[in-house]
Formats: structure tokens, C-alpha cells, sequence
């Protein structure tokens, strides 16, 4: 008779791997053996990937993960909820926090939840917040909001010591990084930028609006495709159009933002695959790290790592990405600039007004033409935009002497040529060529947002409305044509004997209503 299977609990480590072995076809009763455990055990896992990889993702420690065994919940999971939404905020933009700053907010997400009895955000509760979601530290006291040059130093220091440990060469080194893009806003000869802007909380919020995530090497030769994140699954724009055949890599979400889900699967399924055929290409090592900015939609590093370790990512301090992070340092702005010039010329060439021009614009005519902007940035401007990093990396390329390849004086003298746009400003140029500059790839919600989402509310019908404006044509059916579609349908129910006479009388009540609305607007004219 064989003995009891020794009881073997998972840390969330272990689960991970797990999850990720499950993903490339692993089968869990396979897994059960290697790891020790039941396969029922293999199956809760592969049930509760989302809730893992979230909980992981959250987590601000490898080694704390590699030990943690449980997701032990908190007796206050709204409060929890809450509390972890506003620190990836926080962190992410830089902004300092210490104990005594989380404490008076728990306490104010704690009674603006309408939470019953007494709370003390004490030392303890601290603790175990930062324990439940591997925190390492929360004591960033004398740091300055948007970074600290002593601690770029020091941060570029550690860095170049681990590519000399690490053994990697610019080639292996990437940084990717999202920004909102405005894709259907024109130019105007005042301050108002068109393209349905509308101001909510001191928000810009644009009804054509994408997020877009740059990704190049520190020599800028290698350039993956852009990914983007818009609001349907299938915009109307795209018609027959295999998503895998776009000159980008699409992926949607309600809000068209960036999250943890999808970031993941591009490290994964594009990012990884894409890297490794690059360096085999140039007979390097398949290794590389992917320098990234505290996002709150930037998985942890236990995520982001391929199978065999080798291509792994790493994170920038929040004090210093502002400073530092390669793609703010002009990478993306050209990007942005190559591509609204782009707009304009191709407007001129086609010989449009502008108002046609921006009528007819689709978001698959955006998605050619901002991958066209991503293939004019120049190497080199990308490798400059490393050197605060990597000052001894070597350009590939002739330097150039223009500092941007899209000035404003380019595009004035494309407007210049433009019908009704000759006058516009050079103030309001530089309007318009920044307007979502500072727009992220991730949702920043607002405290009342923040309680919403902690409670479990979703906003359901906005989210309908948003995938009817990307997936419903407008179309104007006047009643003349109306009238036409019911009298064929009778005439087909009158063909076929097998229709019972309720269904005719249905058509023939609509057939009455339709002409009584024509012979109203006909008398009203």
C-alpha cells in the first residue's frame, strides 16, 4: 500500500511558474508530478490565474514572493482595494509617500466607503497592508515629486554595474513606455484644438483617443512594432481586416488604456519572441533586459520573465523615471510630431478641405499613418535619448544636426499650403503638436473613481456606448428608402406560403406608420 503524499503548499512563485507551463501547453497532470501536489491542485490554479497574476503583478519584492504561500485577504477588502489603487497611482507618478501619508489616507478611503466601526491606521495595520501586497518599503520621505538628481546618479551607476555583470551589450538593452494619443485632432487657428474636446476635472478627454506603447533597443535598430490599445475589438475601420496583418500590434480594452493583462501578454507573446529572432539575427546571446517606469499597468518582474530567465525586466525608481526614462526624452514626442505633420501632408496631397479630410479619417487610416511616424524616428534620436544612462554608447549612425525631425517652422509651412489653416499661430502649432503630451497609457482615477472601483461598481452602459460610436456607423435611412425595404418584405412574406397572416399584418401596421411620417415631414416642408 503506498504512503500519503507529503502535503506540499505552493508559494506564489510557484503558482506562477505554474500558470506560465499551463500557457505553453504543460498538462496538469504532468505539473501535479513535478511539483509534488494533486491535480486538482494544478486545475485551482489554472481557475484562479487572474486573481494570481494580479496579486503578483501588485507585489513590489521577487524574493518576498518566492516565500509568500497565501493571498491571505484583509478583514477590510474595499479599504484594501482602495488603498493599493491610490499607491500604484502614487508610485507611479513619483510622489512621496510614508507611513503617516498612508495611514491619514486609509483612514479617509475607510469612512468615504461608508465602512462600519472604529478604524486605527496603526503601525501594525501598515504592516501587515505592505506584508498582504509584498511591499518592500513605504518611507519615501525626503524625495522630491519629480525626481531627485542625487538619486539618478546613483540609479545610473547600479545600472551600468549590472549590464557589466549581466554582460549585455546596448543591443540587448530596451525600454518601452505608453503615452495617450489624440489621433483625430486637427490643428486650428485659435486656442481650441478640434477634434471634440471636452474638459472633465481639469481632464482633457478626447473621443478619438488611444494609447500607444514605443518599445526600441538603446541603439534604437531595433524597433518593434507599436502596440496599441483602443476601445473596440473590432472597429468598423477595419472591416476584413485580420487584426495579426495591421502594421501595429492592436489589442482593446473599454477605456482604450493600457492594463496589466494586456501588457503581459505583449511582453509574452510579442515582445520575448520578437527580441530573441533580433539577436539571433546578430549572433548575440538571446538575453535583454526591459527597462520600465513604475505603471500601475507594469507587471511585477516575476511576471515579466521569459521561460528560461533570460529575458526579464527591470524597473526604473520612482524618483527618477521623469528624469531619465529614454522614451520621455523625445522619443515619443517625435513620434507624435512625424505623425501629425503626416496628417497635414497627405491632406494637401489629396487635395481635401480639411473639414472632408477629418471626416473621412479612420482609425485603421491613423494606425498606418503613426506607424509610419514610428519608422521616421532616426536611430540616432534614440540613442541620445540613453545617454543620461549609457553616456558611452556608441551612435551607429552620422550624427544629424537637426535637434528634432519635425520642427514647428516644417509643419507652418505645410499649413501654409492648407486651406483655411494659413494663419494659424506658431503659439497655437506648438499647441497642437503637444496637446497629449503629457496624456499617459494608464487610467489615473480620481478618489471618488478610486471608491467605485473598490466596491465593484462599473459604469456598464458607458462602456456599451463606447463600443457603439467605434462599431456602428452613422447612416442617415430617410423614409423613401424605409418605405422601399418594408414593401419588399411584404412582397417576400406574400411569396412565401409557409407565413402565417400575423406576420404580414405586423409589416403592413409598420408599412401604414412609415407613410404617415412621410406624408408629416412632406407637408412640414
Amino acid at each position: 500500500m503506498s504512503g500519503k503524499r507529503k502535503r506540499v503548499v505552493l508559494t506564489i512563485k510557484d503558482k506562477l511558474d505554474i500558470i506560465k507551463k499551463l500557457e505553453d501547453g504543460g498538462s496538469s497532470k504532468q505539473l501535479a508530478v513535478i511539483y509534488g501536489i494533486g491535480e486538482t491542485t494544478v486545475r485551482d490554479i489554472r481557475k484562479n490565474k487572474e486573481k494570481i497574476i494580479t496579486y503578483a503583478s501588485s507585489s513590489d519584492s521577487t524574493s518576498l514572493l518566492a516565500k509568500r504561500k497565501s493571498m491571505k485577504p484583509s478583514m477590510y477588502e474595499e479599504l484594501d482595494r482602495a488603498m493599493l489603487e491610490w499607491f500604484n497611482q502614487q508610485r507611479a507618478k513619483g510622489n512621496p509617500i510614508s507611513g503617516p501619508i498612508c495611514a491619514k489616507r486609509a483612514e479617509f478611503f475607510f469612512y468615504a466607503l461608508g465602512m462600519d466601526g472604529d478604524f486605527n491606521p496603526s503601525a501594525g495595520w501598515l504592516t501587515r497592508f505592505k506584508q498582504r501586497h509584498s511591499i518592500r518599503e513605504i518611507n519615501i520621505r525626503n524625495e522630491r515629486l519629480n525626481g531627485d538628481e542625487t538619486a539618478v546618479e546613483e540609479f545610473c551607476n547600479n545600472f551600468r554595474d549590472f549590464i557589466e555583470q549581466e554582460n549585455l551589450q546596448p543591443e540587448q538593452i530596451y525600454n518601452a513606455d505608453e503615452t495617450g494619443l489624440f489621433w483625430k485632432c486637427l490643428p486650428s487657428r485659435t486656442s481650441v484644438i478640434k477634434g471634440k474636446c471636452t474638459t472633465t476635472s481639469g481632464h482633457k478627454s478626447f473621443e478619438e483617443r488611444v494609447t500607444i506603447m514605443c518599445c526600441a533597443n538603446a541603439t534604437g535598430l531595433h524597433k518593434l512594432k507599436l502596440c496599441v490599445v483602443g476601445k473596440a475589438k473590432k472597429p468598423r475601420s477595419f472591416k476584413s481586416t485580420d487584426t495579426a496583418n495591421l502594421p501595429v500590434s492592436y489589442f482593446s480594452q473599454k477605456g482604450a488604456w493600457m492594463n496589466l493583462s494586456i501588457f503581459r501578454q505583449w511582453f509574452d507573446k510579442i515582445f520575448v519572441p520578437q527580441v530573441r529572432e533580433y539577436l539571433r539575427s546578430k549572433g548575440l546571446q538571446e538575453k535583454a533586459v526591459l527597462l520600465l517606469d513604475n505603471s500601475p499597468t507594469h507587471p511585477n518582474e516575476n511576471v515579466l520573465r521569459s521561460d528560461d530567465g533570460q529575458i526579464f525586466a527591470k524597473y526604473l525608481p520612482p524618483n527618477v523615471a521623469s528624469l531619465i526614462q529614454p522614451s520621455d526624452q523625445g522619443v515619443m514626442a517625435t513620434m507624435k510630431r512625424n505623425y501629425r505633420a503626416g496628417l497635414l501632408q497627405n491632406n494637401l496631397e489629396e487635395g481635401n478641405d480639411l473639414k472632408s479630410f477629418w471626416k473621412r479619417l479612420t482609425l485603421l487610416d491613423a494606425l498606418y499613418e503613426v506607424a509610419m511616424a514610428w519608422n521616421l524616428v532616426k536611430p540616432v534620436t534614440i540613442s541620445r535619448a540613453w545617454k543620461k544612462i549609457l553616456p558611452t554608447i556608441e551612435e551607429k549612425e552620422v550624427l544629424d544636426f537637426d535637434e528634432e525631425d519635425i520642427s514647428v517652422a516644417t509643419v507652418a509651412t505645410i499649413l501654409q499650403r492648407t486651406k483655411g489653416l494659413e494663419n494659424v499661430t506658431t503659439e497655437n502649432i506648438e499647441k497642437w503638436l503637444e496637446v497629449d503630451s503629457t496624456e499617459p497609457g494608464y487610467e489615473v482615477l480620481t478618489d471618488s473613481e478610486i471608491i467605485r472601483r473598490a466596491q465593484g461598481q462599473t459604469d456598464e452602459s458607458s462602456e456599451n456606448e463606447e463600443e457603439e460610436i467605434e462599431l456602428i456607423p452613422e447612416k442617415h435611412i430617410n423614409h423613401a428608402a424605409a418605405l422601399q425595404w418594408t414593401e419588399n418584405l411584404l412582397d417576400y412574406l406574400e411569396q412565401q406560403g409557409d407565413m402565417i397572416l400575423p406576420d404580414r399584418l405586423v409589416i403592413r401596421k409598420l408599412r401604414a406608420t412609415i407613410r404617415n411620417k412621410q406624408k408629416m415631414t412632406s407637408s412640414n416642408q
